[in-house]
């Protein structure tokens, strides 16, 4: 435990957060309608699994979107989470995922909530995964072209 308390500081890497938010960018290009409205609801069939990406807000330089999966019971759901696209530097961020409203870039270890220390990485990470693997496996519900 000393040497859990003695080791070094964690610090945040911001390149390679900054590679997962313009990846996850382009990827998120790729699945979402050319000109989403808001309200619009792309859906995805994975395996047996449907998941579902609905545009919540769109400003000048922005557009929200929430990813969540929608099926009435899933063997491993997936997290809730709330994306911003940020159109002006072409990265994307996870803002919110579950009972998280606000995702810090660094969380103090051990903590009442029982964050990780690289909480945000890890959620944007596993955005980045979930978006390949929906790339490489998934089917639309509708027509990519309008």
């Amino acid at each position: 435990m000393a040497e859990i308390l003695t080791g070094k500081a964690y610090h945040v890497d911001l390149a390679a957060l900054m590679r997962i938010y313009e990846t996850n960018y382009a990827k998120l290009n790729a699945l979402l309608p050319s000109r989403a409205g808001v309200g619009d609801v792309r859906s995805y069939q994975v395996a047996r699994m449907t998941y579902q990406l609905e545009v919540s807000e769109i400003t000048k330089y922005t557009t929200v979107i929430d990813v969540s999966q929608s099926d009435e019971s899933p063997v491993f759901p997936l997290p809730k989470m709330t994306v911003r696209l940020y159109h002006d530097a072409r990265v994307a961020e996870v803002c919110a995922s579950e009972q998280i409203s606000r995702i810090k870039a660094r969380y103090d270890y051990p903590n009442t909530k029982m964050m990780q220390k690289d909480e945000k990485f890890q959620l944007n990470q596993f955005l980045s995964d979930w978006l390949t693997f929906c790339l490489r496996h998934g089917i639309s519900r509708e027509p990519i072209f309008r």
